[in-house]
């Protein structure tokens, strides 16, 4: 991503405090990533399933001491919450809401390894590296961005500085730049339509095949070792005109190669004043490799497939 500087207040997420002997035990036997090997100098991109490996909810986790904090859509924060409280029992595990106790930022651009620096004289981090700048969080995420975390009574100490840079950018700023990275956002549209692997989680670290069991793990390990994933996650941009609809999250995709069956489906979207579209699809593999989808009906208009910045596997 080569852009200017841009910052956000990130509203969008909200934050969830599991603390507790067990916290960690707890989350490693629910999530699909190996939460036993998140340390407090590493953040990690973690999933939630049903006991049919669909996924609920996408995550980013990070850990300070025994707690681990878990930031999620605001949408599902609540419900989620509901769900994981059910199964606690008698373990020895706290979940609290706090998104009203912090206030999330996020910084992106070429520079902002540099303006980090000299604000706030923190070593420039590699991707997933976070680190602490007395309370306030700092947490390195791909491509060029930056994600603070800080209490609500300090918030003007990351605020300031970025406002002294230019007015905030656009609300659609953290979803387009998870677009650009290839993250996929599992929302209240999109709950219990994929496997961890149509989403590319097994690419980002999201998901390991190497611990024990959690919900869904039968479904997602078979995927893994006993077959090929038919569907993956592909950037993708779409033109249209003034007088056309615009794509929306859920809306169904289509390929010559399906004929009228349905070929894939949009995950996220952003929308530009000239009329293009940049997205998140799951496509049929088949459409990717032949470039051909087209979005909301057969022979509608077509998509333009752009890769990922990490591999996939064939």
């Amino acid at each position: 991503m080569n852009t200017p500087l841009k910052w956000s207040r990130l509203d969008c997420q909200a934050l969830l405090r599991f603390s507790g002997l067990e916290a960690i035990t707890f989350l490693n036997a629910q999530l699909t990533s190996d939460v036993k090997t998140l340390s407090p100098t590493h953040t990690q991109y973690s999933g939630y399933c049903t006991p049919k490996g669909r996924l609920l909810c996408s995550m980013l986790l990070w850990r300070e001491a025994e707690s681990v904090f878990m930031m999620l859509p605001a949408a599902l924060a609540e419900a989620i919450q509901k769900r994981l409280t059910q199964y606690i029992l008698r373990a020895k595990v706290k979940i609290e809401a706090v998104s009203d106790q912090y206030v999330m930022y996020v910084l992106s651009g070429k520079d902002s390894d540099s303006f980090i620096t000299a604000q706030w004289g923190i070593e420039p981090l590699r991707p997933h590296e976070t680190t602490l700048m007395g309370a306030i969080r700092m947490l390195k995420l791909p491509i060029d961005r930056h994600l603070i975390v800080c209490p609500k009574e300090e918030a003007s100490l990351v605020q300031v500085p970025f406002e002294n840079t230019g007015p905030s950018a656009e609300p659609s700023h953290w979803d387009l730049l998870d677009i650009e990275a290839g993250i996929a956002s599992i929302g209240p549209i999109t709950q219990e339509q994929f496997v961890p692997q149509n989403v590319n989680f097994d690419c980002i670290g999201a998901v390991s095949f190497n611990k024990g069991c959690y919900p869904g793990q039968e479904i997602v390990a078979r995927t893994h070792f006993l077959g090929t994933v038919k569907q993956r996650l592909i950037r993708a941009q779409l033109q249209t005109t003034q007088t056309t609809q615009t794509p929306q999250i859920g809306d169904k995709l289509y390929s010559p190669t399906f004929g009228e069956q349905v070929c894939g489906q949009v995950v996220s979207v952003v929308h530009h004043p000239d009329h293009t579209h940049d997205l998140l699809v799951v496509l049929q593999t088949a459409s990717i490799n032949k470039n051909d989808a087209t979005w909301g009906q057969p022979n509608g208009i077509g998509l333009h497939c752009i890769p990922t910045p990490y591999p996939i596997p064939s």
